[in-house]
């Protein structure tokens, strides 16, 4: 079993979505639902190219935290 952190971020109208342990592995969506889905089937073809290919498949290395501020924090001018 392979897992891979997917990153999904608002586009222009849209969502897209990587993963930053498969270099060039990208999808978009509509929504951020459809995105995720996307990416999920641009992982799988990506896993089944690489295997193919004979190359290895990546060891997942990133992870993702949260960081939470207790009150915004305001900017100077």
């Amino acid at each position: 079993m392979y897992r891979f952190l997917i990153v999904i971020e608002r586009a222009n109208g849209n969502y897209s979505a990587y993963s930053p342990d498969l270099p060039g592995c990208v999808a978009t969506g509509e929504t951020y639902e459809e995105a995720e889905q996307n990416m999920y089937g641009a992982i799988e073809m990506h896993v089944d190219g690489l295997l193919e290919d004979g190359m290895s498949v990546p060891e997942p290395t990133t992870t993702a935290e949260y960081v939470v501020l207790r009150e915004k924090i305001e900017v100077p001018a």
